[in-house]
Formats: structure tokens, sequence, C-alpha cells
């Protein structure tokens, strides 16, 4: 017998993340070693020799090093016989309880993170809703497009143009605006929504923004400077945050900095080498090839670590980071976070806290936040000094896989319990917990299997869900949100899920609000999730457990210990809400 699970506090105490510097007890309950050893390493491996305390169990106490990161461990078993033995992790890298394992092994491993750092508690169990401005609703603005290549819908509840299969339908414009989101603030609010997260609206020629012309203007069709502070007043004095979608990454090809067909008055990059903007990009071949975002030539990359383009975004006088925030935002979402350099999100965030102390950094990272290797280098985001927390893609895949009859109730219990033992509260909190998104097909056309990724667009285009596919989905659905809502972080909608839109992936994801056509069952159900989970105290920062009952059904346990929240801070409330969600319901 040998067992240790990292999942299992009694095992790793105290369970979970912990401040770099801190002590933590290990034990591992085996009656078949005389002696036991802790092997950890952190930059350096380092040999703790386990004693035995009482029957089968050992135990080691450990002062964790004062440096922030990841701290690995595993154990090594002498037996009577003379063998050894290495017991290690679960192969998925979900932790968990251990096996013994041959040379092959994958260790247990501790998040260490910054003692000092803090979220921002207006973030601690947010309600999130995301909006694709062109297309939430329209409304008079001063804002003004002289763009011919575009073409603007006459009617909000006209299909997307047709378009060939090369095509990606990002000219064509429904005419939503910041006025518009303005006018449905009461709506907003009823839905019980605490934070709107915006896909990006500075200027630039596609109607999704994200090859952006100039970073220190609203796109012209979206509105005005004056539109935006419009906004975030109206916002503010609703309770509600605004979360910029940050695309650093990488700008337009037609930009300001680039100006690659000369639509802008500047001297870009790509029309003279001694321009201000050259050092910002690499080309190979001057002026036709240079490095751009997944091989498309209409967003040229950035060179993150060029001096002139970190003074550009985080000069605290005129960046655009610190900018925004001043001028109203109180967060940025990063596209692509993993393809900007640590260094790059460590100044950034200073920016940030340095223009708004209050302000959030939320990245687009769509694996294991904690333990990621990109571009050859190992990158922990939740150590405090780079990311506040990330879009919760691996969650989402579990809700979806479970609410479809993919694997059971324990896979799910299994990631969720696993990111509780990388996640810091103060991430772990924060985390943006989401079903449906601009670059994914509608959550409704997921669950009931019509994503129909290998279709042509020209029939995606077409493809409908039957009475019977959408009452299917739309249960499903619900359950989801009922699993959403039950988990620390903050549950996110996509625009229109809440109204029961469908369609294929973008840009068929990317249709309008059915103002007066909604599934007003469906919304009704989404309002009453979101604004409970907004009033709960329990809900927003309580403690978690989670267990599966059995293969269909996962029970959920929020509650405060002595009044306590994750936090440690003391509420007024006390008690606990129990969610049990079966699948059976929703088939």
């Amino acid at each position: 017998m040998i067992y240790h699970s990292s999942h299992d506090p009694f095992c790793r105490e105290p369970a979970g993340p912990q401040p770099a510097g801190s002590e933590v007890t290990f034990r591992l309950a085996t009656d078949e070693a005389e002696d036991v050893i802790l092997r950890a390493w952190m930059g350096e491996e380092l040999a703790y020799p386990m004693k035995r305390t009482r029957g089968d169990l050992w135990e080691v106490s450990v002062s964790l090093p004062n440096q922030t990161g990841i701290y690995w461990y595993d154990f090594i078993l002498y037996r009577k016989d003379g063998h050894t033995m290495r017991y290690a992790a679960p192969e998925d890298d979900l932790g968990g309880e251990g096996h013994v394992c041959g040379e092959k092994l994958h260790s247990f491993r501790i998040t260490l993170y910054d003692p000092a750092w803090k979220t921002p508690s207006w973030m601690h169990g947010a309600t999130i809703y995301q909006i694709f401005p062109d297309r939430f609703c329209a409304a008079p603005t001063k804002g003004r497009s002289h763009d011919t290549r575009r073409r603007i819908h006459r009617k909000w509840d006209e299909d997307l143009f047709p378009m060939k299969e090369r095509e990606n339908g990002s000219m064509d414009f429904y005419g939503g605006t910041l006025n518009g989101i303005r006018k449905k603030i009461p709506y907003l609010s009823a839905l019980g929504v605490t934070v709107l997260y915006l896909n990006p609206i500075f200027k630039s020629q596609h109607n999704h923004h994200y090859d952006t012309g100039d970073y220190t203007q609203i796109d012209p069709m979206l509105g005005t400077r004056e539109d935006f502070d419009a906004l975030c007043k109206a916002c503010g004095e609703a309770g509600i945050r605004i979360m910029l979608d940050g695309v650093f990454s990488h700008t337009g090809q037609d930009s300001l900095y680039f100006n690659a067909f000369g639509n802008y008055d500047s001297v870009g990059a790509a029309q003279d080498r001694n321009s201000p903007y050259a050092s910002w990009y690499t080309f190979e071949h001057y002026p036709d090839r240079y490095r751009c975002w997944w091989g498309d030539p209409s967003l040229p990359e950035c060179r993150k670590e060029d001096p002139s383009y970190q003074k550009f975004m985080f000069d605290p006088a005129e960046g655009i980071v610190p900018r925004w925030l001043k001028a109203g935002a109180s967060a940025w979402r990063l596209d692509v976070a993993d393809e900007l350099t640590m260094d790059f999100l460590r100044k950034l965030k200073e920016a940030a806290i340095q223009a708004r102390p209050d302000a959030l950094v939320l990245g687009e990272v769509w694996e294991d936040a904690s333990n990621k290797v990109a571009y050859g280098e190992d990158r922990c985001y939740c150590t405090g000094d780079t990311l506040d927390s990330v879009m919760n893609y691996p969650l989402r895949e579990a809700i979806l896989n479970f609410a479809r009859d993919i694997g059971g109730a324990g896979d799910l219990v299994r990631l969720i319990r696993h990111q509780a033992e990388v996640y810091p509260v103060p991430f772990r909190y924060s985390l943006m917990n989401l079903l449906g998104s601009h670059d994914r097909a509608r959550v409704l056309n997921v669950l009931c299997g019509k994503e129909c990724r290998d279709m042509p667009r020209k029939l995606q285009q077409k493809v409908r869900l039957s009475a019977e596919e959408y009452d299917l989905a739309s249960r499903r659905y619900r359950l989801c949100l009922d699993i959403l809502c039950a988990l620390p972080g903050c549950p996110t909608v996509y625009y229109g899920d809440e109204a029961g839109m469908t369609g294929c992936s973008d840009p068929f994801c990317r249709r309008p609000y059915p103002w007066g056509q909604e599934d007003t069952e469906l919304r009704n159900y989404v309002a009453q999730k979101l604004s409970h989970y907004r009033d709960s105290a329990i809900l927003r920062r309580g403690l978690c457990e989670v267990e599966a009952l059995d293969e269909d059904t996962i029970r959920i346990r929020r509650f405060l210990v002595r009044g306590r929240d994750a936090f440690g801070v003391v509420n007024d409330t006390d008690g606990e809400e129990v969610i049990t969600v079966c699948r059976r319901t929703a088939r």
C-alpha cells in the first residue's frame, strides 16, 4: 500500500498553492518501505528524509523557496528487499492520487506565488457579459466611417452577406455602437451583469477590430471618445465595470504604424525603413515579407521587446495601457497573452497598476495557466507578477463534455480539483469562466453537435437547429450554466447566448442580437442564475468542495467557515449553498 494525493489536504498541509517562503508538511502512507525520501526541486534538486510518525505514516515539513514559480516533488521508497520505488503524480498532470512509476515520471507540483499579491475585490465572483460591439445594439453616433471597402447592412435583422469560401466575413457591418451598449445598460443590469468585456473598439479596418489601426482612437463606426466617456460614466452609475480587449501582439497591416496602403497620415514601417515605427516589426524582405500573426499578412507581428514599442504601450503619461484605464476602463483582457513575452507582461501589469490601483489584467490562455510552455519558455502565469487571471477554456471544455455525455462527472470533478490545487485563490476567484465566445461556434450548436467545422462556409451559413435540436441544446445549456454559477470565478455569458442565438463558428457566431425575437424563457433563466450569483456572498467568495455522486451527477458545496470566505474575510452572512447537477435531466 502506498498513498499520497495532492488533492487530499491531509497529505499536503496546507493544501493548494502557497505563498513563496511558507512551510508545508508532506505525508505519505506506505507499508512497503523502510525509508522514504521526498525529492524536490526548483532550480536545484533536494532530498528530504521523511520520518515515520505512527504506523505506516511518513511525513516531513519543508520550508519552501522564497522565489515564485512551480515547486516540484515526488517520492523515493527504499524497500526491505533492497529494491527502490519511485512514486509520483498521475500522467495526465491533473494531480490527485499518485502511482508507482518507472524512469519516466510526472512529479507533483505546488504553485508558489507572491505573498503580497492581491487581485481587485470587484473581480472576485464578478458576472461578465461579452459583447462583439458591431452586433449588439445600434444607436446614433457622431462617428463617421469613410472606408468604402466596408459593406453596411441596411437592416439589423438580415443575415450576413453571402460569402465565397475564402472570405471571412470581416468587412460587413451592422452598425452596433457604444451608444447602443449604453442604451441597453438597464437590460444588462437586470441580467445580473457586473462586468462588460468588450471585444476591440479601436480604429481598424475589419469588423472584428483585431487588426488595430490606431490605438488612440475609437473606431468611428462604433462611436467617438465622447461616446466612450458616456458609456463609462453610465456603467459606473449602474455598478458595471468595463474590460477592454488589448491586442498587443500585432497591429493591422492597414494601420498608422505599418501603413502598407498609405491610408494613414503617417510614415509607416512598410513605407520607409527610417519610420519611427520600423523597429516595431521584423522584415524578412523589405517591405513585402515580414513576421505576421499565424501567417496572416494583414496582422504584422510586433517586437514586444522593442523599447520604442514598450514606451508607446507603457509610458505613464501617454502609454496606451494607462491611457484607457485613466479614461474609465477597469481592466484589460489580453488577446493571445502567451504570444507576449513575460517581460512585456510584467511591465504591462506594472503600468496598469500605476495608472489605476484596482486595475485587473486578464489573459487569453487556452491551457493550464500554471504550467505552460510557450516559444520554448516555461511560463507560470499565476504567481502575481504577470496576469491576475485567465479565460478558463479547460473548464469550458470539461463542462461542455460533461453535458454532451463525453466522459463522466469524475472527469469534471478532477479538473475542478486540479485548478483548486494549482491556481492561487486570487487567481481562481477571478477566472473568466465561459461557455461561448466570439471565436467558437455558438454554444447551443456545440451542445447539440452542429458545429459543422468541416462544412464549406456557404453551407455553414445555412445551418439552423431543428426544434428537437434546439430543445436539447437549451436544456444542456441550462445545465452548464448551473455548474458555471456554482463554481469559484466569474460566470461569463457571450452576448445573445441568453437569447438563444445559434450559429457555426466565426463569422456565424457573430450575428446581430435578436432584439424582440429572444427566447424569453431562456433569457429569464440566465438572468435568475446570474443575479443570484451576483447577490450571494457564499457563491462569489465562499469555499468550494466538489464530488461526483455518480457518473451523471456532480455535487458542489459552497460554504463559509466560521463566517470566513476563501480570502479569510469575515462576512455578515453564514451558511452554505449546495448545488447538485445531474445530466440525466438534459438528455
